[in-house]
């Protein structure tokens, strides 16, 4: 017979996203789909993806394997295996953190990939501590975006671009 939790018992932190349907936020898209047509400015992308829920694909990576014994056919099986974010490799060398707007994008990409729903600001903060240099939304379409570099940074931290008064774009921070 189990006992019931005290009421003061510590709980563990549910997700931000609990009723979350893997659909893509819809500023976001619009802005997105906007941005390849040439119709929205890369600051306004910013400005969408800051607030908007994206999802991190973890995939299973093999750890170790074991071979059967030889009256077994010596067969070689899974031991253990971790489960890891991915990082894309691009042909200058530098690493990305892959990320997708919805479920669609994700299974375009790798149908067995597992979806992990995160801010916009956590996905870049992941890709920073992984010291990669860019997070790329919707690697396999249907509208791929990089941001990289002091953009990856500012979004990590937190910052928001904001319209100027003169038209142009500035970040608005903490200064840290």
């Amino acid at each position: 017979m189990s006992t019931p939790p005290r009421p003061d018992a510590r709980r563990i932190q549910g997700s931000a996203y609990v009723d979350d349907d893997g659909a893509a936020d819809a500023a976001l898209a619009r802005t997105l789909r906007a941005y390849d047509a040439g119709a929205a400015s890369y600051p306004e992308v910013l400005a969408a993806l800051g607030p908007a829920r994206l999802l991190v694909p973890v995939v299973a990576v093999l750890g170790e394997v074991e071979v059967g014994p030889a009256e077994e056919g010596g067969l070689v099986r899974d031991k253990s295996s971790d489960m890891a974010a991915v990082l894309l490799t691009g042909a200058d060398g530098r690493m990305a953190l892959l990320a997708f707007t919805d479920l669609a994008a994700l299974g375009a990409w790798d149908p067995q990939a597992r979806p992990v729903p995160v801010a916009a600001h956590l996905a870049a903060a992941t890709a920073v501590q992984e010291g990669a240099h860019a997070l790329v939304v919707d690697v396999a379409g249907p509208h791929a975006f990089v941001l990289a570099d002091d953009d990856l940074h500012r979004v990590a931290a937190q910052w928001t671009p904001v319209r100027l008064d003169d038209g142009g774009w500035g970040w608005l921070g903490s200064g840290d």
